[in-house]
């Protein structure tokens, strides 16, 4: 209170005084009721405003998953678009023909495994090959070499194509070519082998320089090469086969004396002796 609060206070009468102390008690009295009032009415007032503040909030994310969806929608309309299928498409198309290729040309590289393990069964499984005998003609200078085929199962046929028989005789540490050629009857180029058959070629050896590797007998190689299929057409199923045989032949006109004394062997001395191939 201040001073001049007092003194307008000592200027008022006695009765006066005391009607100024009951209005200010009354407004005390009512005071909690005014406060109550009051909270009500703030209360009221913040309801409002978070109402308010929550429709605004409302109304925001509204409009935040409205333009959300705007935005997605523009960046999926490229997908729905004509170029855009057709692109996949023809990606989907591009990655089916990859798979499709890559499985034919496993199954392709099957079949040929499959069809080269036939073949190697049917040139070295099923065929049997084996120098029969050589003999000296009356010439006096060519030898007759016999070959023998056999197929060993005969439910089937084997085509087999001969090829030119050479035969080598040992010079020093190499062989040498001698002149060699079919016997005077027709050879077959392809013989359907269904039982045996018989090969006979006729050869020359001239050379006197031979290598001795057993006394008295020249060391001769014989290259027998033969293509070899199931089919008696055939296109890539084609099997080569190179048989190797080596005796040991007596020259035309050899003293079988000498030879026996040199060897020390008993009998007379045969025109050939085969050997393993080496």
């Amino acid at each position: 209170m201040t001073s001049d609060d007092r003194d307008a206070l000592d200027g008022l009468s006695a009765r006066q005084r005391a009607t100024l102390l009951r209005r200010l008690w009354a407004e005390l009295a009512d005071a909690p009721e005014r406060q109550a009032a009051h909270l009500a009415a703030l209360d009221a007032e913040d309801c409002s405003l978070r109402g308010a503040l929550d429709s605004a909030g409302a109304t925001k994310r509204a409009r935040t998953a409205v333009a959300a969806r705007g935005r997605l929608g523009r960046g999926l309309g490229f997908w729905r678009s004509t170029p855009a299928l057709l692109m996949i498409f023809l990606l989907g198309l591009g990655f089916l023909a990859d798979f499709g290729i890559g499985l034919y040309q496993e199954r392709q590289q099957e079949a040929r495994q499959r069809q080269e393990i036939l073949l190697q069964n049917t040139a070295f499984g099923r065929l049997y090959s084996e120098l029969l005998r050589v003999e000296q003609e009356p010439d006096g200078r060519t030898y007759r070499l016999t070959t023998t085929m056999q197929n060993i199962d005969p439910s089937s046929p084997i085509y087999v194509m001969l090829l030119p028989v050479r035969a080598y005789v040992q010079v020093g540490l190499g062989w040498q070519e001698v002149p060699s050629r079919p016997a005077e009857r027709a050879r077959q180029g392809v013989v359907e082998l269904v039982g045996g058959y018989d090969d006979v070629v006729l050869f020359e050896v001239s050379q006197e320089d031979w290598t001795e590797l057993i006394p008295g007998y020249m060391h001769i190689r014989i290259d027998q090469d033969m293509l070899i299929s199931n089919r008696a057409q055939p296109e890539d199923d084609i099997i080569e086969r190179d048989n190797r045989y080596y005796v040991y032949l007596k020259p035309h006109g050899a003293d079988d004396a000498e030879i026996k004394r040199r060897s020390d062997m008993s009998g007379t001395p045969p025109v050939y002796m085969p050997m393993p191939p080496h």
